[in-house]
């Protein structure tokens, strides 16, 4: 069958028109310069330009405007022993771009760890803007909660520690279905589906969900059977490229993030 038409606000149709052309740019660079966009990773964080490519130097000395408090933020999770669980800068700025290009006010996020990913959206987010937090470890978030403080952003992240999947059913059954404008999906690679389904249902059209992890190191080009966070991965990138309620757009970024926006 024919995939719907984009019927979207028009600030959402433009962020994807500019989406596509930097994916397409991003896929001719790679026929040009296989081994710096499409090489084998030298981080588990599965990034498609190494942390210590200059090309990746490159983009954050070009592109990175990072708010104070969001470095120092990123600083202390990179001393953490589990730091690169964190979602990269530049991929999380490109979040809350989105955010404030569709003026969202309701947001969800997945899975916090120290929670740099949910300031960078809180800081664009308008007074009255939530970020509905879930994680099910508070000891990771205590070490950002003092600087969403710092930044005067506290107020706007609704911590949630407990099992996503609980949270979202919550939501849901206060009657908050599509009331939500963008999503953030990174956290137990097993319950992707789970959470996409739960998620689409809480985002309004023309919102947005962000599925962090697609490529998961590269893995899910020859998933093994044991492997179920790659399978669950793979099945759901499959699932996505037929869904005719969405849209998308996989992006080259970090460890691969898709786009879906809601028709």
């Amino acid at each position: 069958s024919e995939m719907p038409l984009l019927s979207v606000p028009k600030e959402v149709a433009v962020g994807t028109a500019m989406l596509g052309v930097a994916f397409a740019t991003g896929v001719l660079a790679g026929k040009r310069y296989p081994s710096l966009v499409f090489g084998t990773p030298k981080s588990s964080t599965s990034e498609m330009i190494g942390k210590s490519s200059p090309l990746r130097q490159y983009i954050l000395d070009h592109s990175l405007r990072e708010h104070p408090i969001l470095k120092k933020l990123r600083l202390l999770t990179a001393d953490h022993p589990w730091g690169r669980m964190m979602v990269s800068c530049e991929q999380a700025q490109l979040m809350a771009n989105l955010v404030k290009l569709i003026k969202a006010k309701k947001v969800i996020e997945i899975g916090v760890f120290t929670g740099y990913n949910a300031l960078n959206m809180a800081l664009v987010l308008p007074d009255n803007g939530r970020v509905i937090a879930c994680d099910i470890n508070e000891d990771y978030a205590k070490i950002g909660r003092p600087l969403w403080k710092e930044a005067g952003v506290e107020h706007k992240i609704d911590l949630r520690i407990k099992p996503a999947i609980q949270t979202l059913d919550e939501l849901l059954a206060n009657g908050e279905a599509e009331t939500f404008d963008f999503a953030f999906i990174d956290a137990d690679k097993e319950s992707y589906n789970e959470y996409y389904e739960k998620c689409l249902r809480l985002i309004k059209k023309g919102g947005i969900i962000a599925i962090d992890n697609v490529f998961w190191n590269g893995k899910v080009l020859k998933p093994r059977k044991d492997d179920l966070a790659a399978q669950s991965i793979h099945h759901l990138n499959q699932k996505l490229l037929r869904d005719a309620r969405v849209n998308i757009s996989m992006l080259p970024m970090g460890d691969g993030v898709t786009l879906a926006f809601k028709l």
